[in-house]
């Protein structure tokens, strides 16, 4: 089992010149390249559910001047739709904000005091009540009760694997090398494919259980536009980093044996990776809808004939064939929808009359 960095990885707290809170510019200018997309989901949830009470989860949040920035976006689309739409009831937001254990939350709290000041006067009466607290905790895993989310949103966090990928034997082995780098082996390569396909997996099938019907989800995260791993600039990125490191072995700073089994827990995927992902989970949910209807609907005649005993494996495997198949093609069945009329009587026996004349004349 690679190492899981849920106990380990947490920015850099606190407001220093070195803190995470000090030196988010970046991850700032992403939330604002989302902003459209962001207030086209929130507004688009509201609309179409107006809640009375709406479930709010920020993965990732870190602490510092953007955690509470979807706090902020939310309270503003929420408060205009409501406005525009002339309602008269004030719904109530709870926003949770998530990242894991060794978060900083106590900034974030800390900072909520100037926040509440802030946006009752720069909102005034558009303001609607709302609640924050702090979830610590993996997204690779379940946050939330099922069906109770209205709204997700995951910015600059899905890059952070759930673990240090590994390889068949282990430890990677990687040429020095500290994420995947055009000297690294194929084997490591593969093994940050796939730890970023497990995890992205994983993410996806939590967030669908605990969103509920017509709920939205946002993520931004840093990809690349080559197809192949290492040429992507996060690997030109890391690869400096990895030369710096080197240069303090060269200088007997740090033990190479250190740097030689140091890998980072991070992956810039392509869109066609996550897109690939996406389909796959998608074909998994379909193909467990499509078993739920036929057990439902046939279980009974196949335990009449093969007993009761195999049914929970035998449906399991239809649901990875029907998977399989729905990746390589789209199902289309035909559904017939007929409209019958009775006719009238008078009608009925004229016809009827008219059929007994054509037979005695054909006679």
């Amino acid at each position: 089992m690679g190492k899981r960095i849920e106990g380990i990885l947490h920015m850099v707290g606190g407001a220093g010149e070195t803190s995470y809170a000090s030196n988010s510019k970046f991850q700032e200018k992403v939330l604002h390249m989302a902003k459209p997309i962001l207030e086209e989901a929130i507004g688009g949830v509201y609309m179409s559910l107006l809640p009375e009470r709406m479930a709010v989860v920020d993965l990732g949040c870190s602490s510092g001047p953007n955690t509470l920035e979807v706090v902020s976006e939310v309270l503003d689309v929420i408060g205009k739709l409501r406005r525009s739409l002339g309602r008269q009831e004030m719904p109530e937001i709870l926003f949770f904000l998530n990242d894991f254990p060794g978060n900083d939350f106590n900034h974030v709290f800390r900072s909520l005091g100037d926040y509440k000041r802030k946006v009752e006067e720069e909102k005034g009466k558009l303001l609607v009540p709302y609640y924050v607290v702090g979830v610590p905790g993996s997204f690779y895993g379940r946050l939330f009760p099922s069906q109770s989310v209205h709204f997700f949103n995951a910015s600059s966090c899905l890059n952070w694997l759930s673990q240090v990928p590994e390889g068949e034997q282990g430890v990677l082995l990687n040429n020095k090398n500290i994420y995947v780098a055009e000297t690294s082996p194929l084997e490591v390569v593969k093994a940050y494919q796939d730890q970023r396909q497990r995890d992205l997996s994983e993410f996806l099938r939590c967030r669908h259980a605990e969103l509920t019907y017509g709920a939205r989800m946002v993520l931004s995260f840093v990809g690349r536009k080559a197809s192949y791993p290492p040429w992507g600039d996060m690997g030109h990125l890391f690869g400096l980093l990895a030369e710096a490191l080197s240069a303090l072995v060269s200088q007997g700073i740090i033990e190479e044996d250190k740097l030689v089994t140091f890998n980072l827990p991070y992956y810039a995927p392509s869109m066609e990776e996550v897109k690939a992902v996406i389909h796959r989970e998608d074909s998994i949910v379909s193909g467990k809808n499509v078993v739920g209807y036929m057990r439902a609907s046939f279980q009974p005649l196949i335990a009449e004939h093969f007993g009761d005993a195999i049914l929970d494996e035998l449906f399991s495997i239809y649901a990875a064939n029907i998977s399989r198949h729905l990746l390589q093609q789209k199902s289309k069945h035909y559904q017939f929808v007929i409209s019958l009329k009775k006719k009238e009587k008078k009608k009925e026996e004229e016809e009827a009359d008219g059929d007994a004349a054509a037979a005695a004349a054909a006679w």
